[in-house]
């Protein structure tokens, strides 16, 4: 398995800018060209980090969560790293390693690490090891619900957690669930979905979820609302809700992506 991450640097001066980033009302597309030094952020409160922010709330664009791609040198991270109390989290680690302490207890997480983090909650992130390390972090508000407890916090890994195929679809498509689906505690996913070559999803799907999807392995030709788009490792993808889609997986290797989405609340009126 391989975990994708933006490539840094910046393009020679021979590359065409006109480039496949897309922006619609819809739905946009951020290829992995695009996510290079110039146009990293940085956080107060942190240590020899820099991040991509792909996502954020904004009118007409991601209205639930935030996505980051955040990278630690040797001895970064941070002891005071989310500012809103609200603010749930998930980690997943694509290369290099880290400590995560969530109230006080200590995790050592490695390539394809996984952790869950609950609002309120007391955690800090260092890289303790010698080489760089970066990490997906994806944010959103917890949404409370009369009579549901708060999810618990937890760290598991892409290795420990089988995916479940999907049905009538002889074993090409397969979702890596790390919290139970019927959890209502949850009110977000981070999956992992995984198209074997070939493998598609055989109609448009259109649903309330919002999605942000990055590409960690593979390629496909992905249905963004109308259009047909070449997605491979490092593409980021955000769809609004009921914004159809579809994807057709090509090349050798398995086509696998980083799914984030809304889930098990009402609509706001």
């Amino acid at each position: 398995m391989s975990y994708a991450f933006p490539p840094g640097g910046l393009p020679d001066q021979s590359v065409n800018p006109e480039g496949a980033a897309v922006f619609t009302p819809a739905y946009a597309v951020l290829p992995a060209i695009t996510q290079r030094d110039i146009v990293t952020s940085y956080l107060p409160g942190w240590r020899d980090m820099r991040m991509w922010v792909l996502a954020r709330p904004l009118s007409g664009f991601a209205e639930t969560f935030s996505q980051y791609a955040v990278e630690l040198l040797p001895g970064g991270g941070s002891d005071t790293p989310e500012e809103e109390a609200e603010a749930q989290s998930v980690i997943f680690v694509a290369r290099g390693g880290l400590t995560l302490n969530i109230d006080g207890q200590r995790h050592e997480m490695g390539e394809g690490g996984y952790a869950y983090i609950p609002p309120d909650t007391v955690w800090t992130i260092w890289n303790d090891t010698d080489a760089v390390a970066q990490f997906h972090w994806i944010r959103k508000r917890y949404q409370q619900a009369e009579g549901i407890e708060m999810p618990q916090a937890f760290v598991t890994s892409d290795k420990e957690v089988a995916p479940v195929v999907m049905p009538d679809c002889e074993g090409v498509w397969a979702t890596t669930r790390f919290a139970d689906p019927a959890d209502l505690r949850h009110d977000m996913h981070v999956n992992i979905v995984t198209f074997q070559p070939g493998g598609r999803i055989p109609f448009a799907e259109t649903h309330v979820m919002e999605h942000g999807l990055y590409v960690l392995e593979g390629t496909a030709e992905y249905l963004l609302n109308r259009d047909w788009v070449s997605v491979g490792p490092g593409d980021f993808m955000w769809l609004r809700a009921f914004c159809p889609q579809a994807c057709i997986a090509t090349g050798e290797g398995p086509f696998r992506y980083l799914l984030y989405k809304d889930v098990n609340r009402h609509m706001p009126l």
